[in-house]
């Protein structure tokens, strides 16, 4: 039966082949989304083994994060760069799920998720989740969670302002695009625990910089964050 079931997926994989959402070349069998070779490849960082690492280097002197990490280097047309243009503009959500689960794995077997009470991801303002269908960071918080069995919280920390994409923007604009962009609507929900911020991308960290002011006003409240990607400087 198991050797049916090998020999209809080769023949499917070559009636109809799926591609790795990174290098596009044709998967072969056990391959989800991306090929052996660009996970392999993939520029990881070890921040989450790493104290006073690059990024919570980035927060220093600007709000009081408990620990940061990221799973990738950010490279502009390198591989997790691809992969998150790709859940995010062409809306292939698993990719999400999938980069979401793969971290998660690492964050918890060397226990950087062990003192962590909830996931929550950085939200999208209402009008952006219409038009994209989605919010990239939850998807990711989700994977994470799966690996993990941490709940996640997607309804509390919110955006009252819409800001627009920060892919364009200098420094400056970025975070003038985020200041005072997140409200928390039940701070009882949050008092006393040990909040994992999940973004896509880290590059300034002016997104994790305004949510964590935000949350910082929730009594007993601890917070770190973790992203997909930084861009290393």
């Amino acid at each position: 039966m198991r050797a049916a079931s090998e020999l209809l997926s080769d023949l499917l994989s070559i009636l109809f082949p799926s591609c790795c959402q990174s290098c596009r070349e044709n998967l072969v069998r056990n391959e989800r989304l991306i090929c052996t070779r660009c996970y392999i490849e993939l520029t990881r960082t070890g921040f989450h083994l790493e104290r006073d690492n690059y990024v919570e280097k980035l927060f220093w002197g600007r709000c009081n994060i408990v620990k940061a990490a990221v799973f990738a280097e950010y490279v502009k047309g390198g591989i997790i760069s691809r992969l998150i243009y790709r859940l995010k503009y062409n809306g292939i959500r698993e990719i999400g799920s999938a980069l979401g689960e793969l971290y998660g794995r690492e964050l918890s077997d060397d226990g950087f998720l062990d003192d962590i009470d909830l996931l929550v991801p950085v939200p999208l303002h209402s009008r952006r989740y219409r038009k994209r269908g989605f919010n990239q960071s939850l998807l990711i918080a989700e994977g994470i969670a799966s690996v993990c069995s941490l709940p996640v919280g997607s309804r509390n920390l919110v955006r009252r302002s819409p800001g627009g994409s920060q892919t364009i923007r200098s420094r400056i604009e970025r975070w003038q695009n985020v200041d005072e962009s997140f409200q928390i609507l039940r701070p009882d929900d949050f008092a006393g625990l040990h909040l994992l911020l999940v973004d896509d991308v880290i590059t300034t960290g002016s997104t994790i910089d305004a949510c964590a002011e935000a949350l910082s006003a929730v009594e007993g409240v601890r917070i770190s964050a973790v992203a997909l990607a930084a861009t290393l400087v």
